[in-house]
């Protein structure tokens, strides 16, 4: 039997068999869990996607911005099963002008966008979700480490150091329904979202050789295995946290 045997778990962000929601995906069903995807735009992308998994999920299209698609998410949701016991969240976006060096000039607007998609949809998506976890569950979060000013990161870093904010709080007020909130902050991966972030080859360049245990760019399975544990029963007091994978690079100051 898997760690995730017999539970029921949505996954959003899937959009190439390079993304971290894709291993994830894929490690739950082989731990034993039921996968719900969810996708935005191409959605026929994300359904070619789906049927790489061990088993086929169906996906549902959910824009975090639009009030409609979160009010009938749940209801959706539960045409595919009668509950959930796992959330990922893996959505975020900050359009060009937030990212790449242009920190000083980025207008409002586009904060907004960046902030909305990548820090409160968090809070959206659990709240979308909880009438499917009247049982209780967890909810996991992809994070980049907020405790520094990155090169070229930009408003996404600003949006990542809220969505850390937006988890604690979570934890708090999701504490009494038994739900657990946690984020896992991964090291720069080659995915989609990465090659979107001008000047991402500085991440490429230095971080293999910053980290203790080394980095593996292309290796999307660490972050998902995180993923995976924490929303098992092996983690069954632990919430507010953040798990960095990222080869130890957050923790030596380099």
């Amino acid at each position: 039997m898997g760690i995730l045997e017999g539970k029921r778990i949505l996954v959003t962000g899937v959009l190439t068999d390079a993304s971290i929601a894709f291993s994830v995906a894929k490690l739950a069903q082989e731990e034993g869990a039921t996968v719900v995807l969810t996708g935005f735009g191409r959605l026929s992308l994300v359904e070619r996607i789906a049927k790489r998994l061990p088993e086929p999920a169906p996906v549902l299209e959910l824009d975090v911005q639009s009030n409609e698609h979160l009010a009938t998410l749940a209801a959706r949701v539960g045409e595919h099963v009668d509950g959930l016991d796992g959330v990922v969240h893996s959505i975020g976006f900050a359009p060009q002008t937030a990212l790449g060096g242009n920190f000083l000039n980025t207008t409002w607007e586009d904060v907004a966008t960046a902030l909305h998609v990548s820090t409160y949809s968090f809070k959206s998506l659990a709240v979308a979700c909880l009438p499917l976890m009247k049982e209780g569950g967890a909810v996991v979060g992809l994070d980049f480490d907020a405790t520094k000013a990155w090169p070229v990161y930009d408003w996404m870093g600003v949006a990542k150091a809220g969505l850390e904010s937006c988890s604690r709080y979570l934890a708090r007020d999701l504490g009494p329904h038994n739900i657990r909130v946690n984020l896992v902050a991964a090291g720069p991966l080659r995915t989609m979202a990465a090659k979107s972030i001008p000047g991402f080859k500085e991440f490429e360049d230095s971080w293999p050789a910053k980290a203790p245990l080394g980095w593996d760019l292309a290796d999307t399975i660490p972050a998902a295995k995180a993923c995976v544990a924490l929303m098992s029963d092996w983690f069954p007091a632990t919430t507010g946290e953040i798990v960095h994978v990222d080869g130890g690079v957050h923790a030596v100051g380099a």
